[in-house]
């Protein structure tokens, strides 16, 4: 049985569905909820489809929607564009519900697919409180019940660090260039000044791996 895997074209994911595409069939999902950077995850996730190494287990990408503008004001930063600035804390991204509502649409979709184990790429140091074992196994148990259908919720980088998956993704060929990890992109482009940018920078500094990325402002940016 396949399994499915949260897409958003970041490098997480990214290496995640290389690493689950390893061992089984894989259902890539995208969820789009109506921020201002989905636009760019979308054609970062054709990209990389196209070109995965894995492609004969990847099955093609579905893409849902739930439209979330009618809770995140349109003037909510991830709606209007002005992420948070590239030296502040991880927890300054927090998106209320955001796993909650990836995971239930997706929980649907693999209901009516027969698809019983979603994936997604949470890492350790995720500080947000839908980012927990106890909220997966929980989402797990009540989108089980609800559905009449079973359904596992793994994060299998639960206890790894951008870097880890980094070295990771290096071992499975993943491509970087064609990832996106940047919440104020131009077309293809990271923006190099938002916090998601520095994440992305620094990971790669600790992991000893050269940098591909394309960013808009380079200022920060260290060999």
């Amino acid at each position: 049985m396949p399994s499915a895997v949260l897409l958003s074209g970041g490098l997480d994911s990214a290496v995640l569905l290389a690493d689950e595409a390893v061992r089984a069939e894989v259902q890539p999902i995208y969820v789009s909820v109506g921020l201002a950077w989905e636009g760019a995850e979308r054609r970062a996730v054709e990209h990389l489809l196209a070109t995965g190494r894995h492609r004969p287990r990847i099955r093609p990408l579905v893409a849902l929607s739930v439209d979330m503008r009618d809770v995140y004001a349109a003037t909510h930063w991830a709606v209007a564009g002005r992420p948070p600035e590239y030296h502040t804390p991880d927890e300054d991204v927090y998106l209320p519900g955001r796993n909650v509502i990836l995971l239930g649409k997706a929980g649907v979709y693999c209901a009516a697919a027969g698809i019983g184990r979603i994936a997604i790429g949470t890492l350790a140091h995720n500080p947000f409180p839908d980012a927990t074992p106890e909220f997966r196994s929980t989402m797990a148990r009540a989108l089980s019940l609800g559905l009449g259908h079973t359904l596992q919720i793994e994060a299998p980088f639960a206890a790894a660090t951008k870097t880890d998956v980094i070295r990771r993704g290096v071992a499975l060929g993943v491509d970087f260039a064609l990832t996106l990890s940047c919440m104020n992109p131009s077309g293809t482009r990271h923006c190099g000044l938002c916090s998601k940018c520095r994440e992305r920078h620094d990971a790669f500094l600790e992991a000893g791996v050269a940098d591909p990325t394309d960013y808009v402002d380079s200022r920060y940016v260290r060999a």
